[in-house]
């Protein structure tokens, strides 16, 4: 079991989501999209979600901004597996953490077949699909990763929604602990560095 905190993300999201898309750098971007993305058309990417058919996952920091985010892409018995990470939150199993949660909820769905499609050189992401041990295929710079995906059963719908209980309570939690900073930071004076 992962001790990365995974929330399940809503349309209510769409603003979080543009802001940690827009917040990775072009390279990062060019390697989440195959190409890099104008704010304008990563807003537009988030406009499109369709949060009825499609799960997103995030991860968040003690700002309660997103530090990761993952995009389960569903069509019919088959999802497609995207994902971003922060470069400040980066080697801290959060990608991996995200494939799993991406995992667990594909299985739980009815989905038989979860796959990936990236740039070759998307080190992080060619890690995450050989460590779950998906197929790859690779052809002129671009990979596919797949895996299939067996039924679901009590175990792994319990997992689920444990997780999601566990990532409700750690928001709680960061927002809290967010509030009573703004507070003190207020009452002695100090200025909020996003400000600054």
């Amino acid at each position: 079991m992962t001790s990365v905190a995974i929330k399940q993300l809503f349309a209510n999201s769409r603003e979080k989501l543009v802001r940690h898309l827009v917040k990775l750098d072009p390279d990062d971007q060019r390697l989440r999209f195959g190409i890099s993305q104008s704010p304008q058309s990563i807003k537009s990417y988030v406009d499109q979600i369709n949060f009825d058919r499609d799960a997103l996952f995030g991860v968040y920091d003690d700002e309660l901004e997103l530090a990761g985010v993952s995009h389960v892409a569903m069509d019919h018995d088959t999802a497609e597996f995207g994902v971003s990470v922060l470069a400040s939150h980066r080697s801290q199993g959060i990608g991996s953490a995200l494939f799993d949660r991406a995992h667990a909820f594909a299985r739980n769905h009815f989905i038989h077949t979860l796959y990936v499609h990236c740039l070759t050189e998307n080190k992080a992401m060619m890690h995450i699909a050989r460590k779950a041990g998906m197929l790859i295929k690779t052809d002129s710079g671009e990979s596919d990763a797949w895996m299939e995906l067996p039924l679901m059963d009590a175990a792994t719908l319990a997992s689920e929604m444990f997780a999601e209980q566990v990532a409700v309570l750690d928001y709680s939690l960061k927002a809290h602990a967010r509030t009573v900073r703004h507070i003190s930071d207020a009452l002695t004076g100090k200025s909020d560095p996003k400000k600054d």
